[in-house]
């Protein structure tokens, strides 16, 4: 009996149950493309952080850049000879370490024992500033004067010599170094990038004097699998070239760490430690721990980076996460009240139609039970129409894929993964400690099971209130009265 009734007076209604399904549908389809939006830009956002942070790396322990002293200058210095030769290339290099001060190798294995650490590896960041080129001799010419001399008549008197032509060509290449624990290479900074030519380093090379370069800076400067790089006076083996897995990297080339401490004057010395935590969900707990226990560091975890990222990213996510999320609550509220009013119009009219049911025998509950059935059918159909439309929007958005920009700028001053210094891409900083690395990422629309679960329980719910306040109008009404009515 429930089942017939309930078939008849929605097919005697179809107008007024689609109005309701719509509304509902609207404020579904609303929730769904808001939800899948900002699972979009969590994913981007993670995409950049881990570009930057290295694959399970959970945090990096780094010191602070001193401030220089009155009498020192971190500027580069390059002497070069005037020699009479102009055709000999001179070259000097100015190797400098980046990414805050360098901190004792043995703190490597402190940090390890710390509780809740699963591993720790050491990284040294340097900077490269190659200056390459040649002087050009001048000549000097003397000039003849045509004035007149003296008393005599004599002119043609021979004036100061002046020098013509010469000067300088000097070209400046700067690019990061990066040295990598040779024995531990899934943690670190080359831990975000895989070897597509060549190889990458063996245990044995701990000192051995190879290097592997990225994609983008071998393409750049012509190197590839056995080309002979040379820094300060000494020659590397290129034996691999690397390709990030995500955003580009700013790291160009990659040494083991003993021959990356030796261009950088820094034995047993790293700036930067990368950390895995044994437990994802701790890693808060173990950057207290690391504060505490080792005392002078900066520690850095996936969420401080998080709050360095600006750009339209940041500008897109906080819209769809604070203004979206609020629009989406704001329409889901309207669209229930809407649901609910429809649904109590239609009850009063048909208080005639109640008034007989009850007179022949209908308990309330069972007129309550009728009204919330109707209505938790009309809030399936517009949960069903709320799903399709969502999907479509998020479908258009993932098949449009906007480009947002993310900017990670620095967290303080550490030269630490937010100020280039840290893992994966921020390495050993680019041009300076304190510029920014711009990352492309095209915005996708995930939708998962969570969020489809959640669009059928708004649905479900959607309908329960609509019939909760149709049913409790229903109930109220008295047979006497509403057979006297007339609809």
């Amino acid at each position: 009996m429930f089942g017939i009734y309930l078939k008849r007076e929605l097919s005697r209604r179809k107008k007024a149950a689609l109005v309701i399904a719509m509304g509902l549908a609207l404020g579904i389809a609303l929730v769904i493309t808001v939800s899948s939006v900002s699972a979009g830009m969590q994913q981007a956002q993670e995409k950049v952080l881990k570009s930057l942070y290295g694959l399970g790396t959970d945090m990096t322990v780094t010191k602070a850049q001193a401030a220089p002293s009155g009498n020192s200058s971190d500027r580069p210095k390059f002497d070069f000879d005037a020699k009479s030769d102009g055709s000999e290339e001179q070259s000097s290099d100015r190797v400098m370490t980046q990414g805050g001060q360098t901190l004792k190798s043995s703190l490597v294995t402190e940090v390890a024992a710390q509780k809740g650490v699963s591993s720790a590896v050491g990284s040294l960041s340097l900077n490269v500033v190659k200056v390459d080129g040649s002087f050009t001799q001048g000549k000097a010419k003397s000039s003849t004067s045509d004035s007149q001399g003296g008393p005599g008549g004599q002119g043609g008197g021979t004036g100061a010599p002046q020098v013509q032509g010469g000067g300088a060509s000097f070209d400046v290449n700067n690019y990061s170094v990066a040295g990598v624990d040779v024995s531990h290479q899934e943690l670190g900074p080359l831990a975000t990038s895989k070897i597509t030519t060549g190889k990458t380093f063996t245990a044995a090379q701990t000192d051995a004097k190879v290097a592997v370069l990225s994609k983008s800076y071998a393409k750049e400067n012509k190197y590839k699998v056995g080309s002979t790089l040379k820094i300060s006076g000494k020659k590397y083996e290129v034996i691999g070239i690397a390709t990030p897995d995500t955003s580009e990297s700013t790291t160009d080339v990659y040494l083991p760490l003993k021959q990356a401490q030796t261009l950088g004057d820094a034995k047993n010395k790293v700036t930067t430690i990368y950390v895995k935590a044994t437990d994802s969900k701790q890693i808060a707990t173990v950057k207290s721990t690391i504060q505490k226990n080792i005392s002078g560091t900066t520690v850095t975890t996936s969420a401080d980076l998080a709050d360095t990222v600006s750009g339209s990213l940041s500008t897109a996510s906080n819209l769809a996460t604070n203004v979206g999320k609020w629009l989406s609550v704001a329409v889901l509220v309207a669209a229930f009240l809407v649901a609910a009013l429809l649904t109590s119009s239609a009850v009063s009219r048909r208080v005639r139609e109640f008034g007989t049911l009850k007179a022949l025998g209908w308990p309330s509950r069972k007129v309550t039970r009728q009204v919330v059935g109707e209505s938790v059918v009309n809030g399936l159909l517009g949960g069903a129409l709320g799903i399709a439309l969502g999907l479509a929007a998020a479908y258009t958005v993932t098949a449009i894929s906007p480009k947002l920009t993310a900017e990670l700028g620095s967290t303080g001053g550490s030269g630490g993964p937010g100020g280039m210094g840290g893992p994966g891409g921020g390495g050993p900083g680019g041009a300076a400690s304190a510029a920014k690395n711009t990352v492309d990422i095209a915005l996708s629309a995930p939708v998962s099971l969570t969020t489809i679960a959640l669009a059928v329980g708004l649905a479900v719910a959607g309908g329960l209130i609509a019939g909760a306040m149709g049913g409790w109008r229903a109930s109220r009404m008295r047979p006497a009265d509403a057979l006297r009515s007339v609809s």
